[in-house]
C-alpha cells in the first residue's frame, strides 16, 4: 500500500516535471532548433505560431503547478483533477494533432491516475 502510494506520487511528480519541460519548450525554445526538432516544425511555422505556443506553455505550467500543489499538500482530489486534465489534453492532442501525444502526455498520466486510485482504494 505504502509502496504503491509512493510510486503513484513519484509518477505524478514526473508528469508535473514533464509539463514544466513543455512550458520551457513552448514558451522559450519554440523557435529554437531544439523546440523545432521536438515539435517537428519549420522555422516559418514556428515563427508564425510562437504566440500560440507560449499560451500552450503557460497552460502546461498551470497543469504542473496543480499536480505539484496536490502532491505537496497531500490533496488527493486535486491530484486526481489535474491528472484528468492532463489525460484530457493528451487525448485531445492525439485526436487533433498527433497520436504521439497520447503516448507522451496522456499515457504517463493514466498510469499515475490508476496507481493513485489503487493506492487510495487500498488505504480505505
Amino acid at each position: 500500500m505504502i509502496l504503491l502510494s509512493r510510486i503513484a506520487v513519484i509518477l505524478t511528480v514526473l508528469v508535473a516535471v514533464q509539463h514544466l519541460m513543455f512550458l520551457i519548450l513552448e514558451m522559450f525554445l519554440w523557435e529554437h532548433e531544439i523546440g523545432r526538432a521536438v515539435f517537428r516544425t519549420t522555422p516559418e511555422t514556428a515563427a508564425v505560431s510562437a504566440g500560440l505556443a507560449m499560451q500552450q506553455g503557460l497552460y502546461n505550467g498551470f497543469l504542473a503547478a496543480g499536480l505539484l500543489w496536490g502532491v505537496i499538500a497531500k490533496k488527493g482530489d486535486v491530484v486526481i483533477f489535474f491528472l484528468l486534465c492532463v489525460i484530457t489534453a493528451g487525448i485531445f492532442g492525439a485526436l487533433t494533432v498527433s497520436p504521439r501525444i497520447f503516448v507522451v502526455q496522456a499515457l504517463p498520466a493514466i498510469v499515475a491516475l490508476v496507481l493513485f486510485a489503487m493506492s487510495r482504494r487500498r488505504a480505505a
